[in-house]
């Protein structure tokens, strides 16, 4: 296996382990860092000093992501895999019956809905030259409406349902061209995610990562009319 892979929100987590993941298959890799220090990427650039390129990002912005093109493609001249994996949780306390704080939620869709967006907006051209032509998705659960339990969570679940609805329009235009995308539920894992380590999750995100990979691997002649929106517990197809 090889080719070249752009990993969004690599600091750490699932982003993280994504990165390490390919590296250790051959691939090269650019890991997008928020943080300004970033010690887990500055270690594996020690490691994989020829096929790691650290790149600075906010997909929320939409400088940053121009200007990391930029920087990519001063670099590569193609891309094969975009993972687009940075997200927000934002606040998940309030109800219907609190005073909700819209600016939370509008930072929420920021990142997990505009962010790929816009990563997408902007990378397409390589995307386009790439062998794989493959855009994954790092959904969840949580935007599911067939299975919508909760009562709030307001900004992540939505801003998740908006990132599949997007992931479906941009199918329906690049499915012609040779595009593939891919959306992944990647589990209840011990990352960052709450702002501290999730120590009751069940999975650690380097078991993430691998299962992704393979699943990848695995739905790499997908031809539905829909992205596979894809379990990665488990293997099942999540209803939309």
């Amino acid at each position: 296996m090889s080719g070249i892979v752009f990993v969004t929100g690599a600091d750490h987590g699932l982003g993280y382990a994504l990165c390490e993941k390919y590296l250790q298959l051959g691939f090269s890799v650019a890991a997008g860092k928020f943080f300004e220090d970033s010690v887990n990427l500055i270690e594996l650039k020690r490691v994989y000093s020829d096929s790691l390129e650290i790149i600075n990002l906010d997909v929320s912005e939409t400088e940053s992501v121009k200007n990391a093109y930029s920087c990519f493609k001063s670099k590569f001249s193609h891309l094969d895999i975009l993972i687009n994996n940075a997200g927000i949780l934002g606040d998940i306390t309030k109800t219907i019956y609190d005073e909700i704080d819209y600016d939370d939620i509008v930072r929420t869709f920021q990142v997990n809905a505009l962010g790929p967006l816009r990563m997408v907006n902007y990378f397409l051209p390589l995307i386009l030259k790439g062998n794989r032509k493959l855009i994954v998705n790092i959904s969840s659960e949580a935007g599911s409406i067939g299975n919508c339990y909760r009562k709030n969570w307001f900004g992540y679940t939505m801003s998740k349902c908006a990132l599949n609805m997007e992931s479906a329009l941009l199918q329906n235009e690049l499915r012609d061209r040779g595009v593939r995308i891919l959306l992944f539920h990647p589990g209840w894992l011990k990352t960052m995610m709450e702002g501290k380590l999730n120590e009751k999750a069940p999975t650690l995100p380097e078991e993430a990562a691998e299962r992704i990979i393979y699943h990848i691997d695995s739905f790499k002649d997908h031809k539905g009319y829909l992205p596979p929106y894809i379990n990665n517990d488990n293997s099942e197809i999540l209803p939309w």
